[in-house]
């Protein structure tokens, strides 16, 4: 499994951990996800022979969140 974690920082409450968790555990090959509101960051735990960084961030991004670099 690899690790990586993204800046989300307009996350600002739980419907927004909610939204952006279930988008992301839903795409084959993430074991897990966890958004941290008070850092505004989401670490993943995915298999990148299943699942690409583009689309990790599409899935933020279909969940109605921006990731900033």
């Amino acid at each position: 499994m690899t690790d990586a974690m993204f800046k989300v920082p307009e996350m600002s409450c739980g419907h927004c951990k909610a939204a952006i968790e279930g988008k992301l555990n839903k795409l084959s090959g993430v074991e897990h996800s966890d958004a941290n509101l008070e850092e505004g960051t989401v670490m993943v735990s995915y298999d990148k022979g299943v699942v690409t960084t583009e689309e990790l961030v599409s899935a933020i991004g279909d969940a109605g969140y921006a990731v900033t670099a």
